[in-house]
């Protein structure tokens, strides 16, 4: 990973302070995955809940506390980075240590996204987000200079802890691409597996929770229905339905082999006066990129999520991503 890395500062792709960012996320990627390998094992069992909530009202398991502490430990020791916000955390951390006469930045991050899983040892993930700070002194930065919009982002991605522990990360000059690495457990090291993802534009596969279909919007019943219809209806063929229950995973399928992702707006989040279920900082803005760079695409319904310009740093959003024919003609229903 790291003779990759300086390959691309000698190309000037990416800079020492992003690589040191990188390296931060990498480190704490690595002691997660730990963390889960052996969790349950000995006197002191991690699973299970923390009997908290965090700022959305959701009840924490005892590994978001953990991976977010991990999270914020090796990312505030880095002079490079001005702030952090996590969406286990009221409110974002400014890192008053942090050396702002060169470029510094913020980071972004869901430190265990799919933590419903863990009890039943399926995939989990880590997401994360790198915004520019275009502040020189820390006592001015507050939690408005977070709100950038997804286009801003210098780099993004994720960690996935499966049957194999993955990096696949991007950067915002998309000629950069999109590329995947795996943790040798041995070595501790992560070795390319896959480079320059490419999202077919076309696709037979989806994946939703269906059984929220009766609160979704007319446009996602009347696409879902035709979905289900298959060779009998007017699509004319037959789709597959996948759902692991992790944004993570979802999106590393679609990256994978392409696809459609869906977490669209719903009656019960709008009762609650909730935009839609996934953050837009910490979970929908990363994917979005990675996506985009990947040749497909990221919407809400009617606009790409990447030119959502944020109102507040929880702020949620409905997600529809994936392969863009596929994506194209969902939008064309909200038109």
């Amino acid at each position: 990973m790291q003779n990759y890395l300086n390959n691309l500062k000698n190309q000037q792709l990416i800079s020492d302070n992003l690589t040191l960012i990188l390296n931060a996320i990498i480190k704490s990627g690595v002691e997660i995955s730990t963390l889960l390998e052996n969790a349950g094992i000995g006197n002191q069992n991690i699973l299970g809940s923390a009997e908290t909530e965090n700022v959305q009202g959701e009840t924490q398991k005892k590994l978001d506390v953990i991976s977010n502490e991990i999270m914020q430990k090796n990312l505030l020791n880095l002079p490079c980075v001005a702030g952090i916000a996590s969406e286990e955390l009221d409110e974002p951390i400014i890192n008053n240590n942090a050396n702002l006469n060169g470029d510094s930045f913020f980071v972004l991050f869901d430190p265990l996204d799919g933590s419903s899983n863990i009890d039943i040892n399926a995939p989990v993930g880590t997401i994360f987000s790198v915004l520019k700070n275009y502040k020189n002194n820390a006592k001015e930065i507050s939690e408005q200079d977070f709100l950038q919009a997804g286009n801003q982002q210098v780099m993004a991605g994720y960690l996935m802890y499966s049957s194999s522990t993955q990096l696949v990360f991007t950067l915002q000059n998309p000629n950069f691409g999109v590329n995947a690495f795996t943790l040798n457990k041995k070595t501790g090291e992560f070795l390319i597996n896959k480079a320059n993802f490419q999202i077919p534009q076309d696709t037979k596969e989806f994946a939703i929770n269906a059984s929220n279909q009766r609160f979704w919007q007319p446009q996602i019943q009347e696409y879902f229905a035709e979905l289900l219809q298959g060779t009998q209806g007017k699509r004319q063929k037959d789709f597959n339905m996948r759902w692991l229950a992790a944004m993570v995973a979802d999106v590393h399928r679609v990256l994978s082999r392409g696809g459609v992702f869906l977490y669209p707006q719903d009656s019960k989040m709008q009762k609650k006066g909730l935009g839609g279920k996934l953050r837009l900082m910490y979970e929908a803005n990363p994917m979005a990129l990675l996506i985009k760079n990947a040749g497909g695409r990221a919407i809400n319904g009617k606009e790409n999520i990447l030119d959502v310009t944020p109102e507040k740093l929880h702020q949620r959003i409905p997600v529809i991503l994936g392969s863009k024919n596929e994506i194209d003609y969902i939008q064309e229903k909200f038109a």
